[in-house]
């Protein structure tokens, strides 16, 4: 294409002159001689007669599109740019002698004969430079002026921007036609040159150097020299709007002498110009910092963008498989595979695991004992209604064992119960560990909870540095509702994994299939909800949660079940359900009977478990039958009660040797040393909402009576100064337990039956309750001096 253009032919070929009518400028083509790029001769320059003349065009080819020019000058060999031919193919915006010798045949200016002697295409530069001749009654400005009035009448925009014209002006100066690789930019150089060797050059101002180069164009900054610059020559930047403007700047006032009358000096300055590339390394660097206000909340804002496009399906898809255990080995197609395959060696392991593991001894008994109260947790599952589920017992009382082992025990074959233990969450310290530990109950994956630390002292820089919050760091109950929110979305879409385009029910929407299908949802364990619900800032962690659950019934995307030793849930619970009945089930401790049955049980669990394996020893005697003291467990049991945990220690002493009364009797001495360690025997240095002179008065009282009413010991003087704070701590710490009916407290039983006994051995301590006797004493004797 380049050899078409009429730029990169030969010289013109000579055209017979035009005779122009009476009193009209005539145009006439003489012959062009053959030049390139790097002017006349390969000089680089432009010899210009008196009586001559040269015009720049620019925006005859495009100027944006430098990289495919650069590869075009690198690669195609240098050969001339013009041949002999009678018309020229029209291949670029316009052909720079027809604009002459069109505006020469239109002016009224009065123009004599103007001769084109060639044209100098300016690849790089997009334009090109165009030589004519004239005589004495015509000026070069005259013929300049001609063809801008023709250019501006006759528009010719280019087809690759047709928001730009061709435009043309009169070279006023030397210019420098050069063939380097260098590309135009909106940045010239202007330096100032003596026109003398030796002598000195004006240095010229910033309103003389805006009335030299404003007619080319606008500006957009003009930036001198600094004074104490040693930089020779001195120079000066102009900053133009444009390329294109900057390239007729160039081509025009390269080499232009500005006279002493204009500022140039006695002698005159000189101008050379050249194309500078302005320095742009840290300039968005330089942005930033210097719009704290746009950047810092665009940033907190992309950031966010970010974690909810990129994170949040990861997340949701991590929580889901957590609870559907996709990648646990267990449940591994390869692994079932392997554990069918080697039934025997799994067989033993599984006996020898039965053999150390005796801990599941005797459980059946306990489970049977409460199987109408799993059948009714079951029951529930199937219904519709949209409350909670909560299972209350003291602990120790198997809540979980309950719950998870059996009465969900097809939702966990189903893959569909999620746990969240509530203990993890409210010990851990910090925002950063609580959210961790949120986070791994249901599976939230990748959590980054070390962020929100950097984040809030992001936050503080930004708040110095622009007076205001970014909003890059998150508060604990944002950050945690973030994590119940994923977790709605996996439950969500695991309780629809059931849903068949083909059932007679496939019209419903997704909310009213699961209302319509309550045996479908998955089910929401939160295990030792208000563990520690004293404690200050735990109110927030288990409202919040008691809000997600609240949103999980209500929009018939799971079932939720909490596990509480704490008697008083129904006041957190109902903030989040102020509407809804719970339907409840008190765990108690186990009856006498099943006490009784649990113990012998679990000796002779593992007998069970050998015989099973050698069949010889099935008709010997079982452990508990050879052994003729366990004719003492109708007298101890009633001492020890039916908590599991006791009865399971109970069962282990007896089978390491010990007598069922003197395993009893140390228990009740252990449970004796830990009340006198834990509550009686305060250091100096604890702080405890409660005082030794309180903890012994109930001691003393529970000792005499199985139970207290509550009012009255609020009327003890022990209790006189902040006595329900005191009671609820005990409480807390499971030295007591506090009954209620109809949500208000109406009585205080021990917290373990075990404690019933030790309480009396306490008292029965002469020594130690004449001490603590004394100590109440003085402790009223304060009191009644203060009243």
């Amino acid at each position: 294409m380049l050899r078409r253009h009429p730029l990169l032919r030969a010289k013109l070929s000579s055209i017979p002159r035009y005779s122009p009518p009476a009193q009209q400028a005539s145009c006439a083509w003489q012959r062009r001689h053959a030049s390139g790029e790097a002017g006349e001769g390969n000089t680089g320059h432009i010899n210009v007669a008196p009586s001559e003349g040269v015009l720049f065009f620019n925006n005859l080819l495009p100027l944006t599109v430098q990289w495919p020019q650069r590869m075009l000058i690198m690669f195609t060999p240098r050969t001339p740019v013009l041949t002999r031919e009678q018309r020229f193919e029209r291949s670029g915006a316009a052909s720079p002698s027809e604009v002459v010798q069109n505006a020469i045949k239109a002016s009224n200016l009065g123009l004599g004969p103007v001769t084109i002697v060639e044209v100098l295409p300016r690849i790089n530069e997009a334009g090109a430079f165009l030589k004519f001749s004239h005589d004495e009654s015509t000026d070069p400005a005259t013929v300049a002026e001609a063809v801008r009035q023709h250019l501006k009448k006759n528009k010719i925009r280019p087809w690759w921007n047709p928001f730009t014209s061709v435009k043309a002006m009169l070279v006023l100066g030397k210019p420098w036609i050069e063939d380097l690789y260098r590309l135009p930019s909106r940045r010239l150089r202007v330096e100032f040159f003596p026109t003398q060797p030796g002598k000195e050059a004006a240095e010229l101002t910033q309103e003389q150097l805006y009335s030299f180069f404003r007619p080319y164009g606008k500006l957009s900054d003009i930036v001198t020299q600094p004074s104490d610059s040693k930089v020779v020559p001195r120079y000066a930047y102009l900053d133009f709007t444009r390329i294109g403007k900057a390239v007729m700047a160039k081509n025009c006032l390269h080499g232009y002498t500005v006279t002493e009358a204009q500022g140039g000096g006695q002698l005159g300055t000189m101008f050379r110009l050249t194309y500078e590339k302005k320095q742009r390394t840290g300039w968005i660097w330089d942005w930033l910092l210097n719009h704290p206000r746009v950047v810092i909340p665009a940033l907190a804002a992309l950031v966010a963008g970010l974690s909810v496009t990129v994170f949040d399906p990861i997340r949701t898809l991590s929580i889901r498989a957590h609870i559907t255990r996709a990648f646990h080995i267990e449940d591994n197609v390869v692994f079932r595979w392997f554990k069918t395959q080697s039934d025997d060696l799994i067989s033993k392991v599984q006996q020898f695991r039965n053999a150390s593991e005796s801990d599941e001894g005797g459980m059946q008994v306990v489970w049977d004992d409460r199987k109408p109260d799993i059948e009714q947790i079951q029951s529930w599952l199937m219904e519709t209604a949209d409350t909670f589920i909560i299972v209350q017992g003291p602990r120790g009382s198997g809540k979980r064992e309950l719950v998870i082992d059996h009465a969900l025990e097809h939702k966990r074959a189903a893959h569909k119960v999620l746990v969240i233990d509530c203990k993890p969450i409210q010990e851990a310290r910090g925002d950063a560990a609580t959210i961790a530990a949120a986070a791994g109950e249901v599976g939230y994956r990748p959590v980054f909870s070390w962020v929100n630390n950097i984040s809030g002292l992001m936050d503080l820089a930004a708040q110095g540095m622009t007076g205001m919050k970014a909003g890059f760091s998150e508060t604990l109950e944002n950050q945690l509702l973030k994590i119940w929110n994923n977790t709605t979305v996996a439950l969500k879409s695991i309780a629809l994994e059931s849903r068949n385009k083909k059932d007679t029910d496939a019209n419903l929407s997704d909310d009213e299939w699961l209302e319509a299908h309550p045996e479908c949802r998955p089910v929401v364990v939160i295990d030792n909800f208000l563990h520690k619900s004293t404690e200050s800032g735990s109110s927030m962690v288990y409202d919040k949660l008691a809000e997600y659950a609240a949103r999980l019934t209500t929009s018939n995307i799971a079932h939720v079940i909490f596990l509480t030793n704490d008697v008083s849930f129904s006041k957190s619970l109902s903030k989040a359900l102020p509407d809804r009945v719970f339907r409840q089930i008190a765990l108690q401790d186990c009856s006498l009977e099943t006490a009784k049955r649990y113990v012998i049980q679990h000796l002779d669990f593992d007998a069970a478990t050998s015989s099973t394996a050698d069949p010889e020893q099935t008709h010997r005697l079982t452990p508990s039958q050879q052994r003729a003291d366990l004719r003492e467990l109708d007298h101890i049991i009633p001492l020890l009660g039916g908590r599991l945990t006791d009865l399971e220690f109970l069962a282990r002493r007896i089978k390491t040797g010990e007598t069922p009364t003197k395993a009893v009797n140390e228990i009740i001495d252990q449970s004796s040393s830990e009340i006198l360690k834990m509550f009686l025997l305060l250091g100096g240095g604890e702080n405890r909402e409660w005082t030794a002179q309180q903890a012994w008065t109930l001691v003393r009282s529970l000792a005499a009576a199985d139970t207290l009413r509550f009012n009255e010991v609020l009327l003890l003087d022990a209790y006189k100064k902040e006595g329900e704070k005191a009671l609820a701590a005990l409480e807390q710490a499971e030295l007591i337990a506090v009954q209620s009916s109809n949500g208000r407290p109406y009585s205080i039983k021990p917290g373990k039956p075990v404690y019933q006994p030790a309480f009396q051995r306490l008292v029965a301590d002469k020594v130690l309750a004449a001490k603590m006797d004394l100590a109440v004493l003085a402790e009223g004797i304060g009191i009644e001096r203060a009243d």
